[in-house]
């Protein structure tokens, strides 16, 4: 498993090399473009945005820990293996399903309802992306699309408003969410995992709502370091609005592993920065520099903790 892991890391950062470096004008502006910034003023802002990265899953961490507590007693340092892990198991699988399988094995016990847990800890993420993502998305749409026709535009702002408000009702109404489960019979089998949700305190809703809000901010926070670092510049509003649209779109699309989010990111936030006026190519570079350092360099991380995962370790001890 360890070797095979690391075997899919870097056949997956291969293909992403190549795809790069596909065409030779498109490979010279690239190494032309990394080593000015790398060796230029760009070499700060690329800094913080490495050093953010802790941030970033002691965050998840820290929410993966007050989600995991609900159901067995655990530590900060456990639940931060977890997340590692996780992160390392679900980089090739599809949707990150492999994610569920990293936390879940390091519970001693309730695992069905651990993936409730799991479940609701990626939706109050995308809860936090779907709120700030449509207020960017709504920017765009109100400014380049719908821009001489109000009605229109007052539409669709109190669509997005509507919107906000419904991705809400599963998080704080989730028995709602079980009854509908239960209406539609393919769904039924969702049921007894998703049964821990309505078992969750408001304030513990609230706290893991806060946690996945502050790592949205440090995402976004990477992401606009990094745009300085490769020299797209503009008024801090709109980029924001751009960031905070991309990483919607990208949520919108179920990927088949972690390569796939690198396309539907880069192609959303070269059209959203385009809009802008900005460049593609110092955009791409930016975008896909999060996604090493915030995926790929962790899951790599991750494959040193797999052979010690304490699923292989009790097998090894039963024998």
């Amino acid at each position: 498993m360890f070797w095979g892991k690391i075997g899919v890391t870097l056949l997956t950062l291969g293909l992403l090399y190549n795809s790069i470096f596909a065409a030779p004008d498109t490979a010279a502006a690239w190494r032309h473009l990394l080593s000015t910034t790398l060796s230029g003023a760009g070499r700060g802002p690329v800094l913080l945005a490495l050093a953010l990265v802790p941030a970033n899953w002691g965050l998840e961490a820290w929410k993966w820990y007050r989600l995991a507590r609900h159901l067995e007693p655990v530590t900060f340092g456990r639940s931060f293996r977890a997340v590692l892990v996780g992160l390392t198991l679900g980089f090739a699988t599809p949707n990150r399903v492999g994610d569920y399988a990293g936390r879940i094995i390091e519970l001693k016990s309730r695992r069905v309802s651990a993936l409730g847990a799991v479940f609701l800890g990626r939706y109050c993420q995308l809860v936090a992306t779907v709120l700030a993502g449509v207020a960017g998305l709504l920017y765009f749409l109100l400014k380049f699309y719908l821009k001489g026709y109000p009605a229109a535009g007052l539409g669709v702002a109190a669509s997005a408003v509507l919107l906000s408000g419904l991705v809400l009702v599963p998080l704080y109404r989730s028995r709602l969410l079980l009854a509908a489960l239960g209406v539609w019979r393919p769904l039924r089998r969702f049921r007894p995992a998703l049964a821990i949700m309505p078992t969750y305190p408001a304030t513990a809703l609230h706290a893991v709502l806060a946690i996945s809000g502050l790592r949205y901010a440090v995402f976004c926070a990477q992401f606009m370091l990094l745009l300085a670092a490769y020299g797209v510049g503009g008024p801090l509003g709109p980029g924001l609005a751009a960031v905070a649209g991309t990483f919607f779109l990208k949520s919108l699309v179920p990927s088949l592993n972690a390569l796939a989010d690198v396309g539907v990111r880069e192609l959303s936030a070269t059209h959203l920065f385009g809009l802008l006026g900005q460049p593609a190519l110092p955009v791409l570079s930016a975008s896909l520099s999060l996604w090493v350092i915030n995926i790929a360099l962790p899951s790599a991380a991750g494959l040193l903790l797999v052979p010690g995962l304490r699923v292989l370790r009790e097998k090894r001890a039963g024998k």
